[in-house]
């Protein structure tokens, strides 16, 4: 059966001009399992991703998104700061044409629920390597997201005893996560372990939080230099 593209397994219309423009096939069986559209470079992959974004906020407005951190998304970001800030001119309303996005309204970021995805424990919220701190700055603030709808992974808030801080539950900077499963052998290893109890059962709760908001409507996955998808290392 196909779908609203007309192409089977691409539903949408930015997808398929992608397509179209590529010159090729969605996927070549039986050798590939996977439909895949190829741009030439970098800026034209964040462009094309930008507009697959628009795309889909306008079609579900106030939906739940989760977007990735680090080198992978700058182009994407910039250009989706730019299809916002020139949404009326003249330029931004014929490319926005040209890949079948409705253009009479602009897309309303402020009624999506932002998801962060993913950390680096036990990192400073505030260090500019933290996602915490990448997310505020480029999506929160630069996408004009609403905070209050926001879930957000901020270490210092997560199974901390009250008034201690990370530097001071873990001296090195190291976690050592076999306290999970063995019993501890000092007083600083107790309370080791009772924060990593206290993270993972934080973490289960922040999952079915994102299950009851019907899960991830839109999600971008960042491709680290080493070939990793959405920090998922083999």
């Amino acid at each position: 059966m196909k779908n609203e593209s007309g192409i089977p397994g691409l539903p949408s219309r930015v997808e398929q001009k992608a397509l179209e423009t590529s010159g090729q096939k969605l996927w070549y069986p039986p050798h590939e399992k996977i439909g895949v559209v190829v741009v030439d470079h970098f800026p034209d992959l964040g462009n094309l991703a930008a507009l697959r974004f628009i795309e889909w906020v306008l079609a579900n407005p106030g939906g739940v998104i989760a977007l990735p951190t680090g080198k992978t998304p700058e182009h994407f970001i910039r250009s989706v700061n730019g299809f916002l800030k020139t949404w009326k001119e003249k330029k931004t309303q014929q490319t926005l044409e040209a890949y079948g996005i409705e253009s009479s309204r602009k897309p309303d970021l402020k009624s999506l629920t932002f998801v962060q995805i993913d950390e680096f424990y036990p990192i400073d919220p505030d260090h500019h390597n933290s996602f915490y701190y990448y997310v505020n700055r480029f999506y929160i603030q630069g996408f004009g997201l609403n905070l209050q709808k926001a879930l957000l992974i901020n270490c210092q808030q997560i199974g901390l005893p009250q008034g201690q801080t990370l530097p001071e539950v873990w001296p090195d900077g190291r976690v050592d996560l076999s306290l999970r499963f063995r019993q501890p052998s000092n007083a600083m290893e107790r309370s080791q372990k009772s924060v990593l109890e206290k993270i993972d059962q934080w973490c289960s709760d922040y999952e079915e939080k994102i299950r009851s908001l019907g899960g991830i409507g839109f999600f971008l996955g960042g491709i680290g230099p080493d070939g990793h998808i959405a920090f998922n290392v083999t």
